[in-house]
């Protein structure tokens, strides 16, 4: 038997802050998580900020969130919040949500 064990998961939600609505970020975030190959998705929140529920190894979440930080250049981001978050059943894409 060889030692290559599936990558550990983990489920993260981050709530990103700033100038993130009507600038291209969600498009911006399911893009990176293409790249990046992590499953989930994005949407809008009625507070202003965007939300991203995010699957993937620990590798990619520290990825997805540096790309977080940095936003499109339309974009101003003031702050992400991480958080832990439960896996969702049979989600193996990333996605665009609609607002909520």
């Amino acid at each position: 038997m060889g030692s290559q064990t599936k990558p550990q998961l983990q489920t993260r939600r981050y709530m990103v802050r700033g100038r993130v609505q009507g600038v291209g970020f969600r498009w911006f975030v399911e893009r990176e998580a293409h790249i990046l190959g992590i499953n989930g998705w994005v949407r809008n929140t009625f507070d202003g900020s965007v939300e991203v529920l995010a699957t993937g190894t620990r590798e990619q979440l520290s990825s997805l969130r540096r790309k977080l930080q940095q936003g499109p250049r339309s974009a101003r981001v003031d702050e992400v919040e991480e958080s832990e978050a439960q896996p969702i059943e049979g989600l193996n894409t990333f996605s665009i949500e609609g607002a909520w």
